[in-house]
């Protein structure tokens, strides 16, 4: 495989950032995941942390080197970090489930599938135009599948922010499924928290997208939302990739990973475990928060390097 793919997190205008990316590569597979820590409820970011960290060990174990069934992997590999988080949160005694959106996009064979529970967004983006996208789990979006709200009213409806599906609820998650991608060369998939989608229009985003590359547009589409947001500015996060092809018959160019000298066991991640810290005494709110610190600084750091 080859392609090119740049991350970047803005902690915003909160005192906490609690978005979450990473992606994870063997020789013949790629898995991109970004999770979005509900601020509504307690310790959004640790629900987000768990998510991560449940996808990309069921990649790492199934990926020889590639998903078998890609489908059944995502909606299994999601379901699994909702019983994670509830099992984390009767662990800790916590009064409150922790909760969190993702999106998650599987890669292989020049095929994309993307699952997704909650409002973060995955856009498929060729050329100049959105070959397709996730439509959020919000209340607005079912107003208007109803046809009792007007498409127009996405960014100032009242309840465009009220969700009905995520991660750590007490009830279990539905997890979309998209039908299988054919991804042709320089094609970009993004995937990014609400922070970015709901400042800047997509009209915008597809134009950064069609005429820069990831590691520019990325951080200018971050930087952007950031601006508008000003200090009321969410979380506001991105991940994409810009497909080069399942072979590597022409060769990596710059900034471009090839994947075609990986041993077919080997693994790589840019999501880190974290989950040690993530067991701190229940009891402890003080370990609680330094585990949390040492999670946000973790973040912070991946978000500012090129993998």
């Amino acid at each position: 495989m080859q392609f090119s793919v740049y991350q970047h997190s803005h902690i915003g205008g909160r005192k906490v950032n609690q978005d979450r990316m990473g992606y994870c590569f063997t020789r013949d597979a790629l898995l991109l995941v970004l999770a979005d820590g509900m601020g509504g409820h307690q310790h959004g970011e640790i629900a987000a942390t768990i998510a991560m960290q449940t996808l990309s060990m069921m990649f790492q174990m199934q990926a020889r080197p590639y998903i078998k069934k890609p489908e059944r992997f995502l909606e299994e590999a999601l379901l699994q970090a909702h019983r994670d988080i509830l099992a984390y949160t009767a662990r800790h005694q916590l009064p409150e489930s922790p909760r969190t959106t993702v999106v998650a996009c599987l890669v292989q064979h020049n095929c994309a599938v993307w699952a997704h529970c909650g409002d973060s967004r995955l856009y498929w983006v060729r050329g100049n135009g959105v070959l397709a996208q996730t439509r959020d789990h919000s209340h607005l979006e079912y107003l208007i599948a109803k046809g009792l709200a007007s498409p127009a009213e996405r960014s100032t409806h009242p309840d465009r922010n009220k969700l009905y599906n995520c991660i750590g609820a007490t009830t279990a998650p539905r997890i979309e499924l998209s039908r299988q991608a054919s991804l042709e060369m320089d094609d970009v998939l993004l995937l990014c928290s609400d922070g970015l989608w709901s400042m800047v229009p997509d009209a915008e985003i597809v134009q950064k997208l069609a005429t820069q590359t990831v590691v520019q547009a990325v951080p200018e589409l971050v930087s952007m939302a950031v601006a508008i947001g000003g200090p009321r500015a969410d979380n506001t996060t991105a991940l994409a990739i810009s497909w080069q092809g399942a072979d590597d018959a022409g060769g990596a160019g710059p900034n471009v990973i090839s994947t075609q000298m990986l041993p077919e066991d080997q693994v790589s991640s840019t999501i880190s475990n974290v989950a040690a810290s993530l067991d701190a005494d229940p009891f402890d709110e003080d370990e609680i928060e330094r585990a949390i610190a040492e999670i946000n600084q973790a973040i912070e750091k991946s978000s500012h390097l090129l993998k």
